[in-house]
């Protein structure tokens, strides 16, 4: 199983940048909850990149950006606003990730 990012394609991939638009908590919850509720996808919060280091803390991350946090609970699909409020709570401005090979399947393109 692998997991893809699941909010503007690869934006949660590439560095934030002081000033950049980003998406609110409520914002990020509610997408979540719909991606659980109405989509039936189990999410989990992922990895950002910052000035170019990965958020999970690792200095050598193999994966800066693009993989879930190993601590982070996985919000299960049905999971209602409440819930997913509580995991983007615990870990504010995560990436919003799509566990693949259950529900669906990417394919990347280069």
């Amino acid at each position: 199983m692998g997991f893809t990012i699941g909010i503007g394609s690869s934006r949660g991939m590439r560095e934030i940048r002081s000033g950049a638009r980003r998406r609110g908590r409520a914002s990020e919850c509610t997408v979540v909850a719909e991606f659980t509720g109405l989509w039936g996808w189990d999410v989990v919060p992922g990895a950002r990149t910052a000035a170019g280091a990965c958020s999970c803390g690792l200095p050598d991350c193999p994966a800066p950006g693009a993989h879930p946090l190993d601590f982070a609970p996985e919000v299960p699909a049905g999971a209602r606003l409440a819930e997913a409020s509580e995991a983007w709570g615990r870990f504010p401005g995560a990436a919003v990730m799509l566990a693949v090979g259950r529900t669906f399947d990417v394919i990347e393109v280069a």
